[in-house]
């Protein structure tokens, strides 16, 4: 494929998603919501399998689930990152926050939790596949439409056409839910953002999410930081009305 970083609305050529899970009822539904939606899809029920048919013929982007017998996602991704950069999207359970951080480390674009919905899914494909386009070649905007510019609040600076984050200068690895919750944030310093507002920003419409899983991508956003400033206090917390970023 010439372009396989353009999302699947730009050309006739459909883009490519492989589907990773030895659950083969996932990969039947989550195979069949794609094709609906213009994608095209491979499907693999073990990592070996996969990694094997990622090389040969690489897609566009890859889900993995973590837990799968014989090679895991965790295996699989780290095999894979010796020769490629595909764009990958983490299936996991609640209880694996340990091997969902491990996995961003070792480059996986975005996680999501178990039971998830199908249309959060394909909102974090279709944003991975934007930031993973080519910023050197033309991008497949419509007519008008002006690029995001780059946004600095004190020692924060985002860019998100590149999905790029510093703070005093030293890159911090953000999912992609995680970047529009700190972009809502950051657009506005001292504005107090309610947990929906935030998820408004994160998630597509009718997507429900709970008030756990805000504090919890806050609770991430603040950990990661302080690996780079152990005094990072930024994300201030209004107990009752939400979150605000302090750029002071």
């Amino acid at each position: 494929m010439d372009s396989p970083q353009q999302t699947s609305d730009t050309f006739n050529a459909p883009v490519t998603i492989a589907l990773v899970d030895d659950d083969r009822n996932i990969l039947t539904t989550l195979s069949i919501a794609l094709q609906a939606e213009g994608f095209a899809t491979r499907v693999y029920a073990d990592g070996g399998a996969a990694l094997k048919g990622l090389q040969d013929n690489p897609p566009d982007l890859a889900v993995f689930d973590i837990k799968m017998p014989q090679m895991d996602g965790m295996e699989l991704l780290r095999q894979l990152r010796q020769s490629s950069d595909l764009p990958v999207i983490f299936l996991t359970s609640k209880d694996e926050e340990e091997d969902e951080e491990a996995g961003l480390a070792m480059g996986a674009d975005d996680y999501i939790a178990k039971p998830f919905s199908q249309r959060l899914l394909l909102a974090r494909i279709r944003a991975i596949l934007r930031r993973a386009a080519p910023t050197d070649d033309p991008q497949p905007e419509e007519a008008g439409d002006v690029q995001p510019e780059q946004l600095q609040r004190g020692g924060l600076k985002m860019d998100p056409t590149r999905h790029q984050v510093t703070w005093n200068g030293k890159a911090v690895s953000l999912t992609v839910t995680e970047f529009l919750i700190l972009e809502a944030l950051a657009q506005r310093p001292g504005v107090i953002k309610s947990r929906n507002q935030l998820m408004d920003a994160a998630y597509p419409d009718d997507t429900f999410v709970d008030d756990r899983t805000v504090d919890s991508h806050i609770k991430r956003l603040r950990r990661k930081f302080r690996v780079i400033d152990p005094e990072f206090s930024a994300i201030e917390t209004l107990y009752g009305a939400g979150y605000s970023f302090s750029d002071g």
